[in-house]
């Protein structure tokens, strides 16, 4: 029994050596050598040791904060947002007296599946001064010439929101669309004879219900927020100047842009490593501690 026990032990550590390996080697390797380079400073490969001098030089850093700022206008405007529009339409969908389910369900999910540059090229043809979107404005009297979406501060941040929106919207949906259909219909049947309206079923059964997908499709869009790169650069190209370039575009800047920094972008990607932190960290409070 004992070589038995042995052999069997023996089996299933061969079968998950590889993957510590791998994962050691391509994920927590990786992570110690950009901390250590975080910790140096100089142009292309020529590189001393700064301590936290990085660091330092961070917060006091104009072009850093500006990213930062756009990046965090994303996070509290988009992902909030984007979770409550896959909300309502996961409800909407899963009602079985809906006829055209199916195509809808695939239509909203579409996007999610395209390809990130295509799209953002659309997206930046759709809002150009003669594109559909101002056409469209113009034919409903909305507006009396077209407007600078790309060009202007406020209106190409608008536009970044609403390619993500569009983008990963029918993604989240999905999550609480299949949660939904484990729901037992007969929660739903007893409200609605106790009296209770479609909003009040909404907030106080649906939401309750999918708490834990909440937070988890949550956790996964503000990752993904703080991490956004492809759409600001293929749509504004981090313009006007810099009222949407993000952390990871400023990263790029560093690395490939300006004169190649390589330290100073390794500590700037350990910043959105602390901002993943802290926001799951929050999320997880606001959830609750049951949802750990």
């Amino acid at each position: 029994m004992t070589t038995l026990r042995f052999k069997k032990q023996t089996i299933g550590w061969l079968f998950i050596i590889l993957s510590i390996i791998g994962i050691g080697l391509f994920y927590f390797y990786p992570m110690v050598q950009a901390f250590l380079l975080s910790l140096q400073s100089g142009m292309g490969a020529n590189h001393e040791y700064v301590g936290f001098a990085n660091y330092v030089r961070l917060l006091n850093d104009p072009a850093f904060l500006t990213a930062l700022s756009n990046t965090m206008i994303y996070l509290l405007v988009q992902v909030p947002l984007m979770i409550l529009l896959a909300l309502v339409f996961s409800v909407l969908l899963n009602d079985p007296t809906l006829k055209f389910r199916g195509f809808f369900r695939t239509a909203i999910f579409l996007p999610a599946v395209t390809s990130l540059v295509a799209y953002a090229v659309v997206f930046k043809y759709l809002f150009s001064p003669d594109g559909l979107v101002n056409e469209l404005l113009l034919q409903l009297n909305l507006i009396t010439q077209p407007l600078n979406w790309i060009s202007d501060p406020v209106l190409a941040k608008i536009t970044i929101i609403l390619a993500i929106t569009w983008r990963w919207t029918g993604y989240n949906m999905i999550f609480y669309l299949s949660a939904l259909q484990n729901v037992d219909k007969a929660i739903y049947e007893a409200a609605r004879i106790d009296g209770a309206s479609t909003i009040q079923q909404f907030f106080y059964i649906t939401i309750p219900l999918l708490k834990p997908i909440i937070l988890f499709t949550s956790i996964v869009s503000t990752i993904g927020t703080l991490q956004l790169f492809d759409e600001v650069m293929n749509i504004t190209g981090g313009g006007p100047g810099d009222a949407t370039v993000t952390i990871s575009m400023y990263i790029y800047n560093l690395s490939f842009e300006y004169t190649p920094d390589f330290g100073y972008a390794a500590t700037v990607s350990y910043m959105v490593l602390l901002l993943v932190v802290v926001f799951s960290f929050l999320q997880f409070k606001v959830a609750g501690d049951d949802q750990k």
